[in-house]
């Protein structure tokens, strides 16, 4: 209880304001957590380490800056994040992203691509901090689960088209996607086999070490086995190509290039990634959440990954992003703070100034360990679900996953969340009218389609329209309101709009509200509205109506209203 209570607190300084906690997950710590926490940092080390190196290249950056992003990451995140299993470096799923974008303005590798890379990290990392000290962590609910499926899976297929010339040992080619899949299909007869056996067996290794035991390194076996392979068996003469020299040592501190221009290139590529960051950070926060004592502040974490992305754009790395496998890796090995990560991080420093070592890794070793990346990411099962759900929201899966793949992955986020933003509006615009009945033996009402024994009172219509009224489903309302009065039996005398979930009214609304008044008014039907909350009684005094109903014709309760108005309360007088 204690080592709870010491966790919950916030400390304060003499005057009672707060003081900002740093490394939160290691408070209250108990010498029972060195053992988990020393597993899990020697599993994250021997995951961390070859992934990192392979989204390096997968982003165009030199190797090195992949580890640099992952002790950026990692050490910002345990000084300032609150999630205490969360891991943070170098991405596969934002790699592609920037790497697209930024390669429009300088050819990847290059001193000036790597320097608007290390601007894009600086601004992507000020946004995503920005979210979280805005508190507008709201904003990843706009990717809904569908649209990160289709999205994931765009990703990996965009991962797999340009992973497989370096798999298959044939020159990469430049251009859009469709090209790139043309020029594999075109030279096929120039198959490199030592390399392609090579990317092949490191992918068999890391597939079966994941099916035997996620903590099984089956990365960095393959790594370390190639490249001696490599080494000892001279390949590199034989056409396989190597990393080759590694720049090694400590990073150069500071932004290189820094113009106006390169922020205008960089600035709308940082925002999409950014959104990615902060969607995926969110999910891996919520899907790994710690021990029972743990408080979840995404906020707080978005602060420490996009602080993390500040620092490795600094130094000279590319944006980082927290990272669901290697959290769940973590996890799995029983971590319970950030000391696991730390312990990795420490382990990475000193490795840098012996990463001349890995100049004979295969480049198909590394194009091996993204493509099983790649095929993580593509979740069939979660398609399939998506599918027998929904078609529609499958067709947002589908048209975000080719638009990616195809066109792009900027515009392919911003098609979906469009499309997905124009359905949610169409499912918004025509919501149901429920007509309510009376349940035998209570002053209970419930939907007549819902509860079977439900019946109308007779001369009395009761509706319930659960959403608000704006401008998209006015005209809806006034239509499906003068269609339940046509159907109801005998001699209609009044109606009860049962506004419960009517959160709103526009002005739009209340105009149509208005005309269903004058409706009733010319019919001779009385109205009243029970269970109006706060916001709509504002809204219909500020637009007129709540003079015209009548203050004592708005009601708590369906059945009160019902029984005044059938029971010689006078209706609302036309």
């Amino acid at each position: 209880m204690m080592t709870a209570m010491a966790q919950a607190r916030t400390p304060t300084d003499r005057d009672g304001s707060r003081i900002p906690e740093v490394f939160s997950s290691l408070r209250g710590y108990q010498a029972s957590w060195a053992g988990p926490d020393a597993i899990a940092g020697v599993t994250l080390l021997v995951i961390a380490v070859p992934e990192q190196i392979a989204t390096s290249r997968l982003a165009g950056m030199p190797p090195i800056t992949g580890l640099y992003a992952f002790v950026a990451g990692t050490v910002l995140f345990a000084l300032v994040g609150r999630n205490p299993r969360m891991s943070v470096g170098a991405d596969s799923t934002i790699a592609p992203l920037f790497a697209l974008g930024v390669a429009q303005f300088a050819p990847a590798g290059t001193p000036r691509y790597v320097a608007l890379v290390g601007l894009l990290a600086v601004l992507v990392g000020a946004l995503v901090a920005a979210v979280g000290l805005l508190r507008l962590g709201w904003l990843a609910e706009f990717l809904s689960a569908p649209i990160i499926t289709g999205f994931l899976a765009g990703i990996a297929v965009v991962i797999v088209i340009h992973q497989l010339p370096d798999l298959l040992g044939i020159p990469s080619s430049s251009g859009s996607n469709l090209h790139r899949v043309g020029y594999i299909a075109t030279h096929l007869d120039g198959v490199n086999g030592w390399s392609a056996g090579i990317g092949v067996a490191v992918l068999a290794a890391v597939v079966g070490a994941e099916r035997v035991d996620r903590r099984i390194p089956g990365a960095l076996v393959g790594l370390l086995a190639s490249t001696i392979v490599v080494a000892a068996a001279g390949l590199r003469g034989h056409g396989v190509a190597v990393l080759g020299h590694v720049v090694h040592g400590a990073p150069r501190w500071g932004l290189a290039g820094l113009s106006w221009s390169a922020v205008r290139d960089t600035a709308p590529i940082a925002g999409v990634v950014a959104l990615v960051v902060i969607s995926q950070s969110a999910a891996t926060a919520r899907a790994f959440p710690g021990s029972a004592e743990y408080q979840e502040d995404t906020n707080r974490d978005f602060v420490a990954v996009g602080a993390g992305s500040i620092v490795a754009g600094l130094a000279g790395a590319f944006p980082v992003n927290a990272s669901p496998p290697r959290t769940a890796a973590v996890a799995s090995a029983g971590g319970r703070s950030q000391a696991a990560g730390l312990g990795a991080a420490a382990a990475v420093v000193l490795l840098v100034p012996a990463a001349r070592l890995l100049t004979d890794v295969p480049v198909a070793t590394l194009a091996g360990v993204l493509i099983f990346v790649a095929a993580r990411i593509f979740r069939v099962g979660d398609l399939v679900a998506v599918l027998r759900f929904d078609y529609v929201e499958f067709a947002l899966a589908v048209v975000t996953l080719l638009t990616v793949a195809l066109v792009g992955v900027e515009q392919g986020i911003g098609v979906a969340v469009g499309l997905a933003i124009l359905d949610r509006t169409r499912l918004s615009a025509r919501p149901q009218l429920h007509v309510l009945g009376r349940i035998p033996g209570t002053t209970s009402w419930a939907p007549l389609s819902g509860v079977e024994h439900a019946a109308q009172v007779p001369g009395v219509l009761v509706v319930l329209f659960a959403t608000p009224l704006w401008y998209a489903n006015a005209v809806h309302f006034r239509a499906e309101l003068q269609t339940a009065r046509l159907r109801v039996a005998g001699t209609l005398h009044a109606v009860v709009l049962d506004a419960i979930g009517m959160s709103d009214i526009d002005y739009t609304g209340a105009k149509a509200l208005a005309e269903a008044l004058d409706d009733l008014d010319e019919q001779q039907i009385g109205f009243a509205i029970a269970r109006a909350g706060e916001h709509v009684r504002v809204s219909l005094e500020r637009s007129g109506l709540l003079a015209r109903i009548g203050e004592d014709h708005l009601y708590p309760a369906v059945d009160e209203a019902v029984t005044a108005l059938t029971a010689g309360g006078a209706p609302r007088q036309p």
